[in-house]
């Protein structure tokens, strides 16, 4: 045996030992599973999110796990580590990915998607806002752009109102509703919406002529969910059914749902059950984000 059938070989075996563990577990190594790899690996699709006219891979790659503070375990692997692992999702078919200012991920992306073209790549960011009359909220025209500075880049694909956890979100956040229309109207941001943590707020979501993207929390066990699986899908169909791009995100449950075959049934319901265009996942190592795009290509084909 020489040494490449020893790696491929050794990275079948551990696939199993690893993988089976917790999603975190980094016993199996990144490099190992790359050189398994075969020449021309099989690539995520790109497909239309909702009635926005854009497009984006059915995977994303998220950039906020444990995210607080402006950081999170995807920032604290190192600019070096978290390039290599962007690009190698760029060429995988990864390219879309999903941030905050909260997660201090953007000056990360930017220096990731340099040099690589615009057009082939889908950009979301989301605001922590502030209800109306609140002096803490930002001029929302200067945050977009300081926004766009660190990201490289003239517009942003998507930004939504981070965090909504309430039924009157659209009564209580006119100031960035307005604020993010006319970022739209002068095109630094092509599409706009919520990223939803209550269930009255994803139904009010579902329904607002202002929404063009929904991010929801998703998954079969109900881990990390605002309602009961059935519930939140009955939504989301209601969203689809009116246009709204949908992105899935807990699709693990927040990493308490990371089994093998539970990443294959989580995967596989977000696509057959919930009718989502797109899943986030925060990833944490090569070999985690390979295991996603197989198992996406796998369940969007059956």
């Amino acid at each position: 045996m020489n040494r490449r059938e020893f790696l491929v070989r050794g990275a079948t075996g551990l696939a199993g030992l690893t993988l089976a563990g917790s999603f975190a577990n980094k016993v199996w190594s990144a490099n190992l599973l790359t050189n398994s790899l075969v020449t021309e690996p099989a690539m995520i699709d790109r497909v239309p999110l909702g009635k926005t006219g854009l497009k984006a891979s059915r995977l994303a790659m998220g950039t906020g796990s444990i995210g607080t503070g402006g950081s999170s375990n995807q920032t604290r692997m190192g600019l070096e580590t978290f390039v290599e692992m962007f690009r190698h999702g760029y060429d995988r078919g990864v390219r879309f990915t999903d941030m905050a200012e909260g997660y201090g991920s953007m000056p990360f992306v930017g220096a990731a998607i340099k040099g690589l073209p615009r057009e082939n790549i889908t950009l979301l960011s989301k605001m922590w806002t502030y209800p109306d009359g609140n002096p803490q909220q930002q001029n929302v025209r200067e945050t977009i752009h300081e926004y766009l500075r660190q990201l490289g880049t003239e517009h942003i694909d998507i930004l939504l109102l981070h965090c909504m956890t309430t039924i009157d979100w659209n009564q209580t956040r006119t100031h960035y509703m307005e604020a993010f229309l006319r970022a739209k109207e002068e095109g630094l941001v092509r599409a706009v919406g919520v990223s939803c943590h209550d269930h009255g707020a994803l139904v009010t979501a579902s329904t607002e002529p202002w929404v063009d993207v929904i991010m929801a929390r998703i998954n079969p066990f109900g881990a990390r969910m605002d309602a009961d699986p059935q519930s939140v899908c009955d939504v989301l169909k209601v969203a689809r059914n009116n246009g709204k791009g949908l992105v899935g995100m807990k699709i693990f449950g927040e990493g308490t749902r990371v089994l093998d075959h539970e990443r294959e049934q989580s995967i596989r319901f977000g696509f057959h059950e919930a009718g989502l265009d797109t899943m986030t996942i925060g990833f944490e190592s090569i070999a985690q984000l390979d295991d996603a795009v197989e198992k996406v290509i796998r369940n969007v084909k059956s």
